[in-house]
C-alpha cells in the first residue's frame, strides 16, 4: 500500500493500481487528488477537511466515485445523495480494493459553546488509522495518522496519543496552521517520541509518500 501524504489532513491511499482519498479540505490545495480515485472517506464537516464543492465536482467528473461519511457531512451533499454512503462507529466496509472499518463517533472537545460535531474515524486494511480531528484509542495499529496540531489539542495531547496507540509508524498530519517556527517544534516532538518509542515517528511533506 502506497500512502501519500497532502496538504493539512489529506492523504491518498494507492493498492493494486486503485485508489481511495481521505479529507481533502479546503487547505488542500494540490490539484488531481481525486483523479482516478473510486472513494472520498470524510471525517467530518469542517473546512479544513471536506470542501462540498470539490467533492461535488469530483462525483460528476467520475461516475465511479463514492463518498463515504457521517450524517453531519451528507447534509451538505444533497444534490449527490446517491452517491453518498452514511457510516458511524463500528460500520465495516470495502471501496477502491481496501476494507475500511469505522470508529469514533465526535470531534475532540474544542469550544465550551459549542457542541463537537460528528467526527468518524477511518482504519483502513487494519493498517492505516485517520481519526479525523479526534484522538480515538484503537487497537493494534501499525500506522497512526497522528493530529500534529489544532486549537483542540495541545503537545501533551499529541505525546499521550502516541504513547497510548503506541503505532509501528505515525506521521502527522493536521499541520496547515503551522508556520515554520511551529513546524520546527512539531518536528522535535516527533524526534523525540521516535526514539522513546522505538518507532518511525516523523511528519511528511506535502507530496511525500511512504509504502507500508
Amino acid at each position: 500500500m502506497k500512502l501519500t501524504k497532502f496538504g493539512h489532513a489529506c492523504v491518498r491511499l494507492e493498492k493494486d493500481t486503485r485508489s481511495l482519498v481521505v479529507d481533502p479540505g479546503a487547505m488542500t490545495s494540490e490539484p488531481g487528488i481525486l483523479d482516478g480515485a473510486e472513494g472520498v472517506l470524510i471525517t467530518h464537516e469542517h473546512f479544513d477537511h471536506f470542501e462540498a464543492d470539490r467533492i461535488v465536482a469530483a462525483a460528476a467528473k467520475n461516475p465511479e466515485l463514492s463518498i463515504y461519511t457521517c450524517s453531519g457531512v451528507i447534509r451538505h451533499l444533497v444534490q449527490i445523495r446517491d452517491r453518498v454512503h452514511m457510516v458511524g462507529n463500528g460500520d465495516v466496509f470495502s471501496v477502491a480494493g481496501f476494507e475500511v472499518a469505522v470508529v469514533g463517533e465526535k470531534h475532540h472537545f474544542s469550544h465550551p459553546d459549542v457542541p463537537p460535531v460528528d467526527n468518524v474515524g477511518f482504519l483502513i486494511d487494519g493498517e492505516v488509522l485517520h481519526p479525523g480531528d479526534a484522538l480515538t484509542d484503537v487497537l493494534d495499529v501499525p500506522t497512526l495518522l497522528v493530529p500534529g496540531q489544532a486549537p483542540w489539542m495541545t503537545v501533551p495531547d499529541l505525546i499521550s496519543y502516541l504513547r497510548r496507540i503506541r503505532p509501528r509508524r505515525a506521521y502527522a498530519i493536521h499541520d496547515g496552521l503551522i508556520n515554520d517556527w511551529g513546524l520546527q517544534v512539531l518536528d522535535s516532538v516527533l524526534t523525540s517520541e521516535a526514539k522513546r518509542l522505538g518507532a518511525d515517528i516523523r511528519r511528511l511533506k506535502s507530496g511525500e509518500s511512504v509504502e507500508l
